[in-house]
């Protein structure tokens, strides 16, 4: 099991730890002029579903010894327009360098999307996650 602490700091300022206790402050200034001071709970959301994508594709990418570096992800999130605001499409665009075979790299995404990757299987089937790479050099 995992547990997260969140605090209210002032107004919609909060203060998040996770279970290691590593934090990260959430919500916009007091004033409510919507000035984002710290990460915006939704994109939070992309956030998780980048870097636990962006874990497992290092990961097996280093089990077969691929060549990259200067691996970027970006990620997408098209949302409802109305409350809850709901995320309705997420992409999620690997971009790295290197000799890197395509179609491990593709595999490698494929699996992570599919079946490894937690954050994307908790949104699942009601949130479709679609990717694309590109690989420079």
């Amino acid at each position: 099991m995992t547990e997260i602490t969140l605090r209210q700091v002032d107004g919609h300022m909060m203060a998040a730890s996770d279970s290691h206790g590593h934090s990260i402050v959430i919500g916009r200034s007091p004033d409510d002029k919507h000035d984002w001071v710290g990460v915006k709970p939704s994109d939070l959301l992309l956030m998780a579903v980048a870097s636990c994508a962006t874990y497992d594709v290092v990961e097996i990418l280093n089990k077969q010894r691929e060549p990259y570096r200067d691996l970027v992800v970006t990620c997408e999130g098209d949302q409802m327009k109305d409350p809850p605001y709901a995320f309705t499409r997420i992409h999620l665009n690997f971009q790295l360098r290197g000799p890197v075979n395509r179609e491990r790299l593709e595999r490698a995404i494929q699996l992570s999307i599919e079946k490894y990757c937690s954050v994307i299987s908790t949104l699942r089937p009601d949130t479709p996650v679609t990717n694309s790479f590109t690989i420079l050099d």
